[in-house]
């Protein structure tokens, strides 16, 4: 992909927010009449369906116009392509211009930081580096929590057993 190129995904990109901000919800027909339906878009079928049939006042059907340009499509909305990373090997092959990477799910805590490492070297973007952030505060509040409720459980059995003593 050459600058060009990434110039014109990058328009194609605000382009499509700009439509997403046009686009109707689609919901399925009369799910705000019965509780039992769920919004989840499903095509409207009967013979006399007002919806399919797209009567003034019902809701938009989903349609190929509403679709978003053709270089903005499978692009992350800071206009790089989204990749996703197991090792460091995959790393390697990454175009920092044009690509950005997804640590996979399933990495952990010590390789996930040997390719933070290495994207940095590299110039690499990390789209979910913000998860390793959140981990280590979320394990040092459960820590500092697990530590603090420890005393108070044996004060508890402490009580109990001096009030049987005293009985």
């Amino acid at each position: 992909m050459t600058k060009n190129e990434l110039a014109l995904a990058r328009k194609a990109v605000e382009i499509r927010k700009r439509v997403k901000g046009r686009k109707p919800e689609f919901i399925r027909q009369e799910s705000w009449r019965y509780i039992r339906l769920k919004e989840n878009w499903r095509r409207p079928k009967g013979l006399d369906n007002k919806m399919r049939r797209k009567i003034k006042g019902w809701p938009a059907t989903v349609n190929v116009g509403y679709r978003g340009p053709k270089n903005a499509r499978g692009l992350h909305p800071s206009g790089y392509r989204e990749v996703l990373i197991h090792n460091l090997d995959e790393l390697k092959k990454v175009n920092p211009k044009i690509e950005a990477v997804r640590i996979a799910h399933n990495i952990g805590g010590r390789k996930r930081a040997k390719i933070l490492v290495e994207a940095k070297k590299r110039g690499i973007t990390v789209l979910n580096f913000k998860e390793v952030e959140k981990e280590k505060e979320k394990e040092k509040t459960e820590e500092t929590e697990i530590k603090e409720e420890k005393p108070k459980q044996k004060s508890k059995k402490r009580k109990r057993a001096e009030g049987n003593a005293e009985s």
